[in-house]
């Protein structure tokens, strides 16, 4: 079997790769850059923006299943860059799977579709928990678009899946650890609300095994076909217990700090106003969404997964921490 993966190189998507080779599925990556790490897997790496829509459809041609991970992520930037990677790549990506007669589509959203606020979720599945409004981030306002469109999609000829896995860490992790733990060592990293939340994270196994387990059970009428389901490890902890437990398996100084969330709120305000005025680079180091999240509760109920495509996380949030710890130790980073 030969498939596509777009966002092949980023976290997930190598995860998700790794596990395709070792089915021994011929794998395919749609991505911008070049990565020796699917190389040395034996994944064959196509070069292209996710809105090229000529480029994805000749790149899926003769593939029977697409796992579409690739996104542009972030709580900062142009609204028309978001859309073009998050909406139009999505539309590319279905106009690609018609145009070859592809049956199974595996899309990776986010539980920040259903984001209001400071409105907290606790313990909420798909059926009560609704899509989020008035977002002032670009990121969950695109994603909750493409999401749409994908669930939209689903028919006789194309089943299509939206998997929200909250909060991926692990090994290997080249966005929010690094973050996390050069704001630590600087001295710069702290709580809002002393970061008593409590909130769902997915260890990075558990993420890539709950996209082949739906990718297992998805054909066009399957009880799995035309929904979206939250994932994660399904062991909801305060903020400050997570944010602690990553710094100290990567060996970076503990957070023990708090502000207020008005005072982070405002200062994100402030902030995002001092970006776009001087038109800074990179994203701020707060913002008026992250103030939000940083403060409310989001933890959701995955039986619907376990139910519908048998997903069960297979390591543990203890175990993970464990894995990442020995990983820093063998880098000699630790």
């Amino acid at each position: 079997m030969k498939v596509l993966v777009t966002g092949g190189g980023g976290f997930l998507g190598q995860a998700v790769c790794r596990r395709l080779r070792e089915r021994g599925y011929d794998v395919l990556s749609y991505q911008r850059g070049h990565y020796p790490e699917l190389a040395a897997l034996g994944v064959i790496e196509v070069r292209g923006d996710l809105a090229d829509a000529d480029a994805l459809r000749a790149a899926a041609e003769g593939c029977e299943a697409v796992f579409h991970i690739g996104a542009k992520a972030g709580a900062w930037g142009a609204y028309q860059d978001y859309h073009r990677a998050n909406v139009l790549g999505t539309e590319a990506v279905l106009a690609a799977c018609r145009a070859h007669g592809i049956q199974r589509l595996v899309y990776t959203s986010t539980p920040s579709v259903t984001h209001r606020a400071t409105h907290p979720v606790e313990g909420g599945n798909e059926s009560d928990t609704p899509y989020g409004e008035g977002f002032k981030a670009h990121y969950p306002t695109t994603k909750t678009i493409a999401e749409k469109a994908v669930l939209a999609a689903n028919d006789a000829t194309l089943a299509t899946v939206a998997l929200r896995p909250r909060l991926i860490w692990g090994p290997g992790d080249n966005q929010l650890l690094p973050r996390l733990v050069s704001r630590a060592k600087a001295g710069r990293l702290r709580f809002v609300d002393g970061g008593h939340n409590r909130i769902d994270t997915t260890y990075i196994d558990n993420a890539a095994q709950a996209h082949l387990d739906a990718f297992d059970h998805l054909w066009p009428g399957s009880a799995c076909a035309g929904k979206a389901y939250f994932v994660s490890n399904g062991e909801p902890r305060p903020l400050h217990q997570v944010v602690n437990g990553l710094l100290d398996a990567a060996g970076a100084p503990t957070v023990h700090k708090s502000i207020p969330f008005r005072l982070a709120y405002t200062l994100g305000a402030v902030l995002e106003g001092v970006w776009l005025v001087l038109r800074l680079s990179g994203e701020p180091p707060m913002t008026r969404f992250l103030a939000e999240q940083l403060v409310t509760p989001h933890w959701y109920d995955i039986s619907a997964a376990e139910r519908d495509f048998g997903y069960r996380p297979g390591v543990t949030i203890d175990e993970g921490l464990a894995r990442l710890k020995a990983d820093f130790h063998n880098a000699g980073t630790g």
